[in-house]
């Protein structure tokens, strides 16, 4: 039972996550798209690492640019996870073919996004009052079987 949803990371810094995130992609038969620059080639240890034995089933595609991606893939939706946001994810309703997109480990989106995409800007709630944020790993983790249980729930 495919999970008809998109993981974005946009300028991901940390191998070791990339890889975690993309066993959670195997896991959920989800393609995870990258956007460039990288701050890692695809090719180091921790990245496979992390990815384990997972990563040559990955449904991986590497897009220039964001313009490359949208261009590419067509998302009918977009969801942007951010410590940015004003709504949490548990109000969001995902629908097949939706994006979910995270931004660098250091930076978060960019700049322009959070006035571009004000109103598609979502958080996970942490209610938390010492943590500024999640990892990126568990982020897309938390939202990827999120959106896997609204589209599969019986």
């Amino acid at each position: 039972m495919p999970t008809p949803i998109h993981i974005v990371l946009i300028h991901p810094e940390i191998p070791h996550n990339t890889g975690a995130i993309g066993r959670v992609c195997v896991g959920l038969d989800c393609p995870l798209h990258l956007i460039k620059p990288l701050g890692f080639r695809l090719t180091e240890s921790h990245l496979r690492r992390s990815g384990l034995d997972y990563w040559e089933h990955l449904l991986l595609t590497v897009h220039d640019s964001w313009n490359q991606f949208l261009e590419t893939v067509h998302p009918p939706r977009l969801f942007f996870l951010s410590t940015h946001g004003e709504t949490s994810l548990y109000h969001c309703s995902f629908q097949p073919n939706d994006a979910l997109v995270f931004g660098s480990e250091g930076s978060g989106l960019p700049k322009d996004f959070y006035a571009r995409y004000t109103d598609r800007l979502f958080q996970i709630p942490m209610p938390g009052e010492h943590a500024r944020s999640i990892n990126l790993a568990n982020a897309v983790s938390i939202t990827a079987y999120e959106a896997f249980r609204q589209l599969h729930a019986p």
